[in-house]
């Protein structure tokens, strides 16, 4: 679908196709530290829960 919307972009105004091709790599380089930050958090607040809710998973194990 993306290639798609491409070639059809590169066929109405190609030098927006062409800044697509120059921009991408620079704006995916600029959110990959995010996407890093992301997961690291995601990792504290899984362990976060986990330790919240271990008490009740022992006890309903009784």
């Amino acid at each position: 679908m993306k290639v798609l919307l491409f070639c059809l972009l590169l066929v109405l105004y190609w030098p927006a196709a062409v800044a697509v091709l120059v921009l991408y790599p620079i704006v995916w380089l600029v959110l990959l530290p995010l996407r890093i930050v992301g997961i690291a958090v995601d990792g504290v607040l899984d362990i976060l829960k986990a330790v919240l809710f271990l008490p009740g998973r022992i006890l309903r194990a009784i």
